[in-house]
């Protein structure tokens, strides 16, 4: 059993080390643990190179077959924990960074003191995780990016608007924008997902929707939107992110708003989970702290 278990999170992880970061073993313990299954079942399940390891045609069937198994047994022992005056255990939670960066801070530290045996293994992506194949229990996203099967429940701000911004140097120089139309003839400092994609600048006016694919001298994944933020400040173009990212520079003046009267709003972050009949205590107690918090 503790063979099969290392084997689903060795492929989990895609690799040896990454798992053994994730579960404290060594991962020399784990890849011998590994051969020793492979050789009882008499045929390889693990392809590895210097780069990666994935799991071969025998792999991938019986990993589909075990990680549901794997999961009914750890809610088997987590029936354990109502037993416990305070729940135990590891909640594993896949957030984006405007959630981590600006309002799940204050949340994770009441959190972290009303359940001081509960260990939070957050991990921060912009891209969407599928929650069950990744091994999390539970992740925080906005409603457009939500599966249909899973529960969601409200956290952070209900309300956010993009917002769209410059530095005075930049304003003084090229002209301040009077519609979002005109942003094609600007410099304009975007993000990109990991896939490549760029979406577009969407603005919205007394129910008049606008969308803009501009152009510019800077392109970057979200995870690194402090770049943009720093060019913009710099005088190299206009930048489009979530206000609360913004608002500090529009304190300070380093930024200064850009036609605000078009600035998107959209709803709040969601966290999801699947609908299981058992949920793990330590998700149980976070959903519980989160509609006593509300």
């Amino acid at each position: 059993m503790a063979d099969l278990s290392t084997f689903a999170l060795v492929a989990q992880h895609a690799g040896f080390r990454q798992a053994a970061r994730a579960s404290g073993q060594s991962a020399s313990a784990m890849s011998e643990a590994v051969r020793r299954l492979e050789q009882r079942l008499g045929m390889r399940l693990l392809e590895r190179s210097t780069r990666s390891v994935t799991p071969t045609q025998a792999g991938a069937l019986l990993l589909g077959r075990l990680r549901p198994a794997l999961s009914e047994v750890a809610s088997a022992l987590d029936v354990l924990n109502d037993l416990r005056g305070s729940p135990r255990g590891v909640l594993r939670l896949t957030v984006p960074v405007i959630a981590a960066r600006f309002f799940l801070q204050p949340v994770v530290e009441r959190f972290m003191q009303a359940y001081p045996h509960i260990v939070l293994d957050l991990v921060v992506d912009n891209n969407f995780v599928d929650v069950v194949a990744s091994g999390c229990d539970a992740g925080i996203r906005y409603g457009e990016r939500l599966e249909q099967d899973m529960i969601a429940l409200p956290v952070g701000p209900r309300t956010q608007r993009y917002a769209l911004a410059a530095a005075p140097s930049y304003l003084a120089r090229c002209g301040v924008p009077g519609h979002p139309g005109e942003l094609l003839q600007h410099a304009c400092l975007r993000g990109k997902f990991l896939s490549g994609a760029m979406p577009p600048w969407e603005f919205e006016r007394e129910g008049q929707l606008v969308s803009v694919e501009p152009s510019g001298p800077l392109i970057v994944t979200p995870t690194a939107a402090d770049l943009v933020v720093c060019a913009a400040v710099a005088g190299h173009g206009l930048v489009y992110l979530f206000e609360e990212w913004l608002q500090p520079y529009f304190d300070n003046g380093q930024l200064q708003p850009v036609l605000p009267e078009w600035w998107l709003r959209f709803p709040g972050p969601y966290l999801y989970y699947a609908g299981r009949r058992h949920l793990p205590a330590p998700l149980r107690a976070f959903i519980d702290f989160l509609q006593a918090d509300r």
